[in-house]
């Protein structure tokens, strides 16, 4: 048949994974390719070669405004009686994620097409079955395509690492193919291809057109082949267009009436099929483009007519609905929908889905009632800022308590408080919303909804532990969590835990983190994802601050796939720091400053994570020599004070510090120790303030271990340089270990370090290390990479390339390293020679050694 022209390898493939599920070896499968390939021809032409024996179970993902939650899964399971059917019916998020594996127990195919499309509910339940696909007998058939997909569909691709999975990419036909195609419609195969590239859709679109000449793209294919159709034909065709996906025969019915027999002649060109119960456009690339095609104006009254047979079905598809309104500019109905549609998504975890819902009826605020108003605009903001759009997200939440103020909630307007008290502390203003929240719970005392003053207490609490208040913390803390026990809030009793974890960590370390742990536990156990995600990222930070790296790596990866698999972008924001600072730790600066760069860029109004991203940015640009170091570390402590965070203070602090011995500024870190030592007390703090000690020490100022301090910082405290040096060899810390090498005050020692410091970059420390050992009469110190020194005004990148150069690479070896184009090199390179007045490679790098503090 021809749609499998060179598939059949591909289609063999298939079949000998659904050979492997029926032995009870479950797998995952992705096809990709991209638009047109043949996903969808293959998928067909596996489902009519299965055994009948196998189950079926097939779904595709909407491209509407804001995708139907689960939607490809209700498809899947609609009319099978099986145990996702029943889960999905009783609208519990809960229960999806175990029916939708209980209803893999025998041998079924489930295809899940468009992908690229999928909702965020979607997502999580395709994540949670991938990991525990080799249980079933199964195989998960997913359809995508690479090209574009987001950031919640790439990171669904990250999670199958690990799990049984095989990826099938889809090529375009051969010339060869092409040609053998082309042969019965008289055309010149090799000027089909080179029009089409091969791929099979715009093949049989641009066979399918007039023989006088090849459209230029799709559009005109398609195009070119309905001006051989009737009017009517076309005018059901065009009407057809604006809606996404399989239409049922039902709806078709109502939007077409007795066009819908024009639609014979376009099925008989193969423009359009009927599929079970519905038809659709064979591709969707020819909907699209004829959708494209048609003038604005008549495509808005197109989307009316399917908007108003929408409203007469007994069904209320809110998704639709609420499309085909904004696409209809239909102000009404989009305020009539978007709303439910958005609470909807977002209780069933498609947080994305649900921001596009509410954005699109928040320009139509003024035509619901003011209660409404008020509700919508708090949902916004809430969801905003899970997106950490967190401007606008404060903005959203003041205008929600403005308007409930004004209506005499007390109850409505305290809940709206003391979450708006939470956007404003996420984005930086700590005295407003320690205010807010104490206003919140005034109200809400004096109203004696106990749910809602649980939640304010909660929220409280946090907000003091947060600022560093621990003992305060607790009282509100414990207070919550009776209240929450009495309503049943476990969402409350998750963060209750946590925030009682952290305060406590200041006197009993291994009671907090045990509180940490349950909190984390019973937000998971309960699927209030956010509370648990929180959780992670608090357990984390306590890790990271008692020096228990290990411990501290396996929660950040764990806490990284758990936040995304659920949507929860602003948590990735801290444990992407997390990830930062882990890199740094093992020594992978390179990685190490991409990632912080990027993460910088998406923490511009997060104020919890700012100043400890630019910190540690600074710390890593003053190891290597960088001027503007200075700078950096200037504006993220001024930041971190500012903030009154006690974590964004420490790392902006410490970092400050290190600066200051690496540039002999002595005061500099005096003053920032009188800030910092103080708060650092607590055994929560011991392996950051056992760093800062060493860090004083090296600066000549007085410092001692003291009980509790981790052996690393001790040893080298103690001036015991080898157990220190080996206590970092062990944690595979390169860099600690080298300053206790390059401190040692033997030569041996020193070399091995100042090779390391040379390995990392640490230009900074390794000039020091270089004075060291000329003072221990080292007459020929061993040259390292070209320094930070730049008398001759080179950019960043120059200095890069010249390191490049001392090293002895190649042009096209620095290209590659630097991921770069060769052509650019050569730009640089002929540029330092420039600069340096330099007649070669060989003397540009003689001459920048001379930077180098003898």
């Amino acid at each position: 048949m021809p749609d499998l022209l060179e598939r059949q390898d591909d289609l063999g493939s298939l079949l000998g994974a659904v050979d492997a599920v029926r032995a009870g070896t479950g797998r995952v499968v992705l096809l990709t390719g991209e638009a047109g390939i043949g996903k969808t021809a293959l998928v067909r032409a596996l489902r009519a070669a299965l055994d009948p024996e196998v189950r079926v179970l097939a779904g595709a993902c909407d491209d509407l405004l804001a995708p139907r939650a689960l939607g490809p899964l209700r498809d899947a399971a609609h009319g099978t009686g099986g145990p996702l059917e029943r889960a999905l019916d009783s609208e519990s998020p809960d229960a999806v994620f175990a029916a939708a594996l209980a209803q893999l127990s025998r041998p079924t195919l489930l295809v899940v097409e468009d992908v690229h499309w999928a909702d965020d509910a979607t997502l999580d339940v395709l994540r949670y079955l991938a990991r525990r696909i080799d249980t079933v007998p199964a195989l998960l058939l997913l359809t995508l395509r690479d090209e574009g997909a987001g950031d919640p569909v790439q990171q669904l691709l990250g999670s199958l690492a690990g799990t049984p999975t095989t990826r099938m990419e889809l090529r375009p036909l051969s010339p060869a193919a092409v040609t053998r195609l082309a042969g019965p419609a008289g055309r010149d195969g090799s000027a089909v291809y080179a029009a089409t590239g091969g791929n099979p859709f715009y093949v049989t679109e641009a066979l399918a057109a007039p023989p006088d000449g090849l459209p230029a793209g799709v559009a005109d294919a398609v195009l070119a082949r309905m001006r051989r159709l009737e009017p009517g034909t076309v005018a059901a065709l065009e009407q057809l267009s604006v809606v996404p996906n399989l239409v049922d025969l039902r709806l078709a019915e109502a939007v077409l009436g007795d066009g819908l027999a024009e639609l014979a002649a376009a099925e008989g060109q193969g423009i359009v099929e009927v599929r079970g119960d519905g038809v659709a456009f064979r591709h969707d690339l020819a909907r699209r483009a004829l959708e494209q095609s048609v003038p604005r104006l008549r495509r808005r009254t197109y989307h009316r007519t399917v908007l108003r047979a929408l409203r007469a079905q007994p069904e209320r598809d809110l998704e639709r609905l609420v499309h085909h309104a904004v696409e209809a500019d239909d102000a009404a109905t989009v305020v009539e929908f978007a709303p439910a549609a958005g609470r909807a998504a977002a209780g069933a975890g498609s947080h994305r889905q649900a921001l596009a819902h509410f954005a699109a009826a928040a320009p139509h605020l003024d035509r619901l009632p003011p209660l409404e108003q008020a509700a919508l605009l708090a949902d916004h903001a809430w969801e905003l800022h899970l997106a950490n759009r967190l401007a606008e997200s404060v903005a959203a939440g003041e205008e929600a308590v403005a308007r409930y103020a004004r209506l005499g909630d007390p109850v409505a307007t305290g809940e709206a408080t003391a979450r708006l008290s939470r956007l404003q502390f996420v984005a930086g203003r700590g005295d407003e919303a320690q205010r807010l929240a104490e206003e919140a719970i005034r109200l809400l005392d004096d109203a004696g909804s106990h749910s809602a003053l649980a939640a304010a207490l909660t929220d409280y609490g946090a907000l003091l532990v947060l600022t560093g208040r621990f003992a305060p913390a607790i009282a509100p803390l414990e207070r919550a969590r009776r209240l929450a026990a009495e309503v049943e809030r476990a969402d409350l009793e998750s963060l209750g835990l946590n925030y009682l974890g952290m305060a406590r960590c200041e006197q009993d370390l291994a009671r907090g983190i045990a509180e940490l742990r349950e909190g984390i536990a019973v937000g998971a156990a309960n699927r209030c994802h956010e509370p648990a995600a929180r959780g992670l990222v608090n357990l984390a930070e306590i890790l990271y601050s008692t020096g228990d790296w290990a411990g501290f790596a396996e929660i950040v990866e764990f806490g990284r796939r758990y936040v995304v698999e659920h949507g929860l972008w602003k948590d990735t924001l801290p444990l992407d720091l997390h990830r930062g600072l882990l890199l740094v730790h093992r020594g992978d600066w390179s990685a190490a400053e991409a990632a912080l760069a990027e993460l910088a860029e998406r923490t511009v109004e997060n104020a919890m994570v700012e100043a400890a991203v630019l910190a540690t940015r600074a710390r890593l640009r003053a190891r290597q020599g960088h001027a503007d170091a200075a700078t950096m570390l200037a504006n993220a402590w001024r930041r971190a004070r500012d903030q009154r965070l006690p974590l964004g203070t420490i790392h902006a602090g410490r970092a400050y510090v290190e600066w200051a011995w690496l540039t002999g500024n002595p005061q500099v870190a005096e003053e920032v120790a009188e800030v910092l030592l103080p708060r650092m007390q607590a055994p929560g703090w011991a392996a950051l303030r056992g760093e800062l000690l060493r860090h004083l020490a090296r600066a000549g100022l007085p410092a001692e271990p003291f009980d509790g301090c981790p052996e690393g910082y001790a040893a080298g405290l103690r001036g015991d340089w080898r157990a220190a040096a080996a206590v970092w060899e062990r944690a595979r810390d390169p860099y600690e270990r080298a300053l206790e090498l390059t401190g040692s005050g033997e030569v041996a020692a020193t070399t091995e370090g100042l090779r390391i410091l040379d390995e990392l970059g640490a230009h900074a420390p390794a000039a020091l290390a270089r004075r060291a050992l000329r003072r221990l009469g080292v007459t020929r110190v061993p040259r390292g990479p070209v320094e930070r020194a730049n008398p001759a005004g080179l950019t960043d990148r120059q200095l890069d390339v010249l390191e490049r150069l001392e090293a002895g690479d190649s042009n096209a070896e620095i290209a590659a390293r630097l991921e770069l184009s060769v052509r650019t090199v050569d730009h640089h390179v002929s540029a330092i020679l420039a600069r340096l007045g330099a007649g070669s490679r060989r003397q540009a790098v003689a001459l920048a050694r001379t930077w180098t503090e003898p």
